[in-house]
């Protein structure tokens, strides 16, 4: 991978998740006052206000945002083929924009626990971003709390829904084919 190939990736993916949490934070109800939501929302609302205008949401969906992510995934694809000379093949650039949207919310997730978890151990009061967190994350994590208790104080709930992200994250890496600049 060359390193106009990197950057445009990496730069396309991290705006992507900008806007993956955008739309968590839209769907989970988080507080929107909050430091951390307000930086995601000023990073976001210039290009999500004028499209806001013409998607209209549907419930408590925003299809603004949900487009706008699947724009970037395939906005991604389709600047690193056209920078390495593959052709722009319209069906190919939709899947793998769908598929790197997918990828992409996982990761996130991915470090949203992560970083929850770290937190949890180092953490002394209330922290703004710790907040966030919680609020995006125990959606998730409740419903296996249900089935898996915590078991002598310790919550296993975070470790059982890390390794089934991470294992839906390597299944859709292996369907973005490798010959095609993952």
């Amino acid at each position: 991978m060359s390193a106009t190939t990197y950057l445009v990736s990496t730069l396309f993916n991290l705006y992507l998740m900008v806007v993956l949490l955008r739309f968590a934070l839209q769907l989970t109800r988080a507080d929107f006052y909050n430091p951390f939501s307000q930086f995601v929302v000023k990073a976001t609302h210039p290009i999500l206000a004028p499209m806001r205008r013409v998607i209209p949401s549907v419930g408590s969906v925003d299809l603004a945002t949900v487009v706008l992510a699947l724009l970037l995934g395939c906005g991604k694809w389709t600047a690193l083929l056209a920078m390495n000379g593959q052709p722009l093949n319209p069906v190919d650039i939709t899947l793998l924009g769908s598929l790197t949207v997918l990828k992409e919310a996982g990761v996130l997730l991915f470090w949203l626990l992560l970083i929850r978890a770290i937190l949890s151990w180092v953490s002394q009061g209330y922290n703004p971003f710790e907040a966030v967190l919680h609020q995006l994350t125990e959606p998730l994590l409740s419903p296996i709390r249900r089935i898996i208790p915590p078991m002598g104080g310790l919550d296993l709930s975070m470790l059982v829904l890390l390794l089934g992200m991470n294992f839906i994250n390597l299944l859709i890496g292996d369907l973005i084919p490798l010959w095609r600049l993952v």
